[in-house]
């Protein structure tokens, strides 16, 4: 009865047992590479064993970086430490016994990287001028996205193209300045996980030295106790260094005839010898770079000049001046005269001068001698530190040379000077002919003859046709004679002038002329304006002066009646007489608008247009208000702000639309002044004002040195005003 009872309730236990089921803690994981994570698996039902089971199946028991630990009959934690991303994968917690078998429940473990930087060292040095590339390595399970900040806000690569990001997402900065220099954020961001983090990255930017020396050459002259001073000025990021060469060797400081400044930006040489003479360099350094500049250091004795001597010789001779000098090393010797230069070993193309330079002496031949070589020679002796010049007189004799207008225009009862100027060495004797007789005689009475230094004038009053002709000057000296024949010709009335155009106003006329073909001969004195009322017989007569007229071309007859036609003629006039006359011109004046009376008119609008060049404008001349009366011309007047002078007054035609100011001053604030003139008088000034750009700068790399050149645009302003003072 017992073993029946016994085996009921086994069965009734077997019957009733709870199945294996097997729960893992959390359901799902997801960490980052290097983090840790642990995983409970519970079993609900007896378990014999639970196990764990790596993603490649393998059993999973404790080592390294994996912990597996069974707390109890239904639990078991599996815990992975500093995870990589072969960890990643299905992991199985088994759990089993010998009545239900088996039962597992599974996680999925991902692994992530977050936001690393991997490669972003900070400082980062680049050399100005370089292409800088500054590295960010970030490092991330997905992409992300990377972007960079300076100064605390986003850089903008639109508005300066220096600015790339490379494919790797490292920024380059083509041509690196200077003022580039400073904090460089480099910025992850993932979209997915909302993930952000930074690197912040110091930009250092070395500038490469640069040098120049005060002074490229330097004189001294020896065995008179001189010091000289070597002197170069270096410039930097970091501040360079500076040493020195001479012929190469380094010289150091304490030498007993050299000292330096603090700096070593100078170096004295005390007691100067001829042996001191050498090239010497003075180096720049700094870790971005080297620089050198170079002096030359010549030790001299002054020149001097110890023979010249004054020449005299006859025209078409031959002589040659001579010039010696002294000096250490020995001197140079060149010639000048008032006009020009003459090099030393030159000969001219036609072989006229010929100049021979020998051992502290130099000879200059002229050949052919011409009356215009007279005058002083310079002899000048010269070496690298210093110049002596003495002058020698050369005298030419020469026959008399006539010049003068050969056509000489009068008519009669106007009294004439024929000139006959004359250059002569000795100086001549000048005589008078007219049909081989000597003048002034009784036969000639109505001639005169005045003389002066190098001229002699013939006073003719022509009282008949007789008069005209041929007159001959004779001029005579010790070395020869020359004679020239004269012409007096009876002049003639000026030819017509022609109307260009004809501009009516309401009671003025404007008319355009240009000059007669021909003036007769003798310059035009008057214009003789002609005009009248169609339909009416009597013509009206004004006179202008010719040399207010042809400034312009230009007359302007006033007093006409508006809305009336008109014939007009123009004719000039000369002492001879009056010329003949243009055909008749008609025109109609323009009616009287009352609300623009006749007067001054109103001043002009002004435009300016700055040039490329930037130290130039092109003024635009608008047109206002001719108060009834046509514009003649147009004063301009203009001055920089800080100059106590206006520039000379231009006078602009009526006709020009605009005027050039140019080879201004640079970066300077200048004003321009316009008025407008009619024949009823002056306009009120329109003003412009503008101002210039700064001139133009570039730098240039030294030689061996990667620094490049940059141009700066310009930004200008350019201010009009328009102000009717």
């Amino acid at each position: 009865m017992l073993h029946i009872k016994d085996l009921i309730w086994t069965l009734y236990f077997i019957g009733t047992a709870v199945a294996l089921e097997v729960n893992i803690v959390p359901d799902q994981g997801e960490i980052s590479l290097g983090e840790s994570k642990f995983f409970l698996c519970q079993v609900s039902g007896e378990a014999t064993d639970i196990s764990w089971y790596s993603p490649t199946g393998e059993k999973l028991v404790t080592q390294q970086q994996i912990s597996v630990v069974r707390s109890d009959d239904y639990t078991s934690t599996l815990t992975i430490y500093n995870a990589s991303s072969q960890d990643a994968g299905i992991y199985k917690c088994v759990a089993s016994n010998e009545a239900e078998g088996e039962s597992e429940g599974t996680v999925n473990l991902k692994i992530y990287q977050k936001l690393t930087f991997k490669n972003a060292p900070t400082p980062q040095e680049f050399k100005e001028g370089e292409d800088a590339v500054i590295i960010c390595d970030v490092s991330s399970s997905i992409p992300s996205i990377i972007t960079w900040r300076h100064k605390g806000k986003d850089v903008i690569f639109k508005k300066d193209v220096r600015f790339v990001v490379l494919a790797n997402n490292y920024l380059q900065i083509r041509g690196i300045k200077k003022t580039d220099e400073g904090t460089y954020r480099c910025e992850g961001r993932i979209l997915a996980r909302g993930e952000i983090n930074y690197k912040d990255i110091q930009v250092i930017v070395n500038v490469p030295p640069t040098i120049q020396a005060r002074q490229l050459r330097v004189n001294a002259t020896a065995k008179m106790a001189e010091s000289v001073v070597l002197s170069c000025d270096a410039d930097g990021f970091p501040d360079p260094e500076i040493s020195w060469l001479k012929k190469g060797e380094p010289i150091e400081d304490g030498e007993e005839k050299i000292s330096f400044n603090e700096d070593q930006s100078e170096m004295t040489i005390h007691h100067v010898e001829k042996d001191d003479e050498a090239e010497y360099s003075c180096i720049a350094n700094n870790q971005a770079g080297e620089a050198e500049a170079t002096i030359l250091l010549k030790v001299y004795a002054k020149p001097k000049i110890t023979y010249v001597e004054n020449k005299t010789a006859v025209e078409l001779d031959e002589i040659t001046l001579t010039c010696e000098a002294s000096g250490d090393p020995i001197p140079s010797i060149t010639w000048r005269t008032a006009v020009r230069n003459i090099s030393s070993e030159a000969t001219t193309l036609d072989g006229h001068i010929v100049v021979k330079e020998h051992i502290r002496m130099s000879a200059l031949t002229l050949k052919d001698i011409q009356y215009t070589d007279a005058g002083e020679y310079f002899c000048i002796a010269s070496n690298p530190i210093g110049v002596d010049m003495q002058a020698m007189y050369f005298e030419v004799q020469y026959a008399p040379k006539i010049r003068g207008p050969v056509v000489v225009y009068t008519w009669e009862g106007n009294p004439v000077n024929i000139t006959c100027e004359v250059f002569a060495h000795p100086r001549a004797a000048v005589t008078w002919f007219r049909d081989g007789q000597l003048l002034p005689s009784s036969n000639f009475s109505n001639i005169k003859i005045y003389s002066g230094p190098t001229s002699s004038s013939l006073e003719v009053n022509p009282d008949s046709e007789n008069d005209f002709g041929n007159y001959n000057c004779t001029a005579i000296n010790t070395i020869g004679h020359e004679f020239s024949e004269f012409i007096l010709v009876q002049a003639d009335t000026p030819s017509s002038p022609a109307i260009r155009k004809v501009e009516p106003y309401s009671s003025t006329v404007m008319i355009v002329f240009d000059e007669p073909d021909s003036t007769g001969g003798v310059p035009i004195l008057k214009y003789k304006a002609e005009w009248r009322v169609i339909g009416h017989e009597k013509w009206h007569t004004k006179y202008y002066d010719a040399k207010e007229v042809n400034a312009e071309s230009i007359i302007t007859v006033m007093g006409l009646k508006p809305e009336t036609s008109y014939m007009v003629k123009l004719s000039a006039m000369n002492g001879k007489g009056l010329g003949d006359s243009t055909p008749s011109q008609e025109f109609t004046t323009q009616p009287v608008y009352i609300s623009k009376p006749q007067g001054e008119p109103s001043a002009p609008k002004l435009v300016g247009h700055l040039s490329e060049d930037g130290n130039s404008i092109k003024v635009d001349i608008l047109k206002q208000d001719d108060g009834g009366s046509p514009i003649r011309h147009y004063l301009v007047n203009y001055r920089a702000l800080n100059a106590l002078e206006w520039k000379p007054e231009m006078r602009v035609p009526s006709n020009s639309h605009h005027v050039m100011l140019k080879a201004l001053e640079w970066n300077v604030d200048y004003e321009v002044i316009v008025v407008a003139e009619n024949q009823q008088g002056k306009s009120k000034p329109a003003l412009l004002s503008f101002r210039t750009t700064a001139k133009p700068t570039a730098t240039t790399a030294n030689v061996g040195s990667s620094a490049s050149s940059n141009v700066v645009p310009l930004l200008v302003c350019l201010v009009i005003a328009i102000v009717p003072c």
